[in-house]
């Protein structure tokens, strides 16, 4: 079975308060994750009909900061589907209720896993490719996976070479001070 992007596409719209706020007054990342978290949830659910865990966020770069009293809108949409995990897109804008101005403030994607009654990873629909943009979020997926895949391979401590690395160090803001 295949589904389309656009059958289990999500959107929610929330008032920030005062309550969501930092100690700088802006929202509070956690809180911004944590929205994000339950749209991944929403999406990968309704795509598999079943209930769905993260098993892992690809980067999450806060862009623009949200202030308390703006509306932040989250949108998710399947990106790749594997056998049992699914890609979720998703991305968070705010907007200053004043002046109307919308901000882009984050892009990420989670990784969900179907899980089916007794805990164990169950399959999930296929997606039907029906677009170019349906099509570049599949295979950007693909190069994720794989580029995530070379990026643990070559920094496992088994494979590691100290002497590749030096001088990218000496570069860098640290000191190194190896004890032998």
């Amino acid at each position: 079975m295949h589904k389309h992007t656009k059958e289990s596409q999500v959107a929610i719209t929330q008032l920030m308060l005062p309550s969501h706020s930092n100690f700088s007054g802006k929202i509070h990342g956690g809180h911004i994750l944590n929205l994000m978290d339950q749209i991944a949830f929403a999406c990968a659910s309704k795509h598999s009909n079943h209930y769905c865990v993260t098993a892992s966020v690809n980067r999450v770069d806060f862009l623009n900061p949200i202030e308390v009293g703006e509306l932040v809108t989250l949108k998710a949409s399947v990106n790749y589907t594997g056998r049992t995990s699914m890609v979720i897109g998703l991305r968070v804008e705010s907007e200053n209720i004043q002046t109307g101005k919308v901000k882009h403030c984050n892009s990420s994607y989670f990784t969900m896993v179907a899980k089916d009654e007794n805990g164990r990873n169950a399959p999930v629909p296929g997606l039907i490719l029906d677009s170019e943009q349906s099509i570049r979020r599949f295979a950007r997926s693909i190069a994720r996976q794989d580029q995530a895949k070379k990026r643990s391979t070559k920094f496992k401590s088994s494979e590691f070479k100290i002497e590749e690395h030096m001088e990218i160090l000496k570069k860098q803001n640290a000191k190194i001070e190896l004890t032998k």
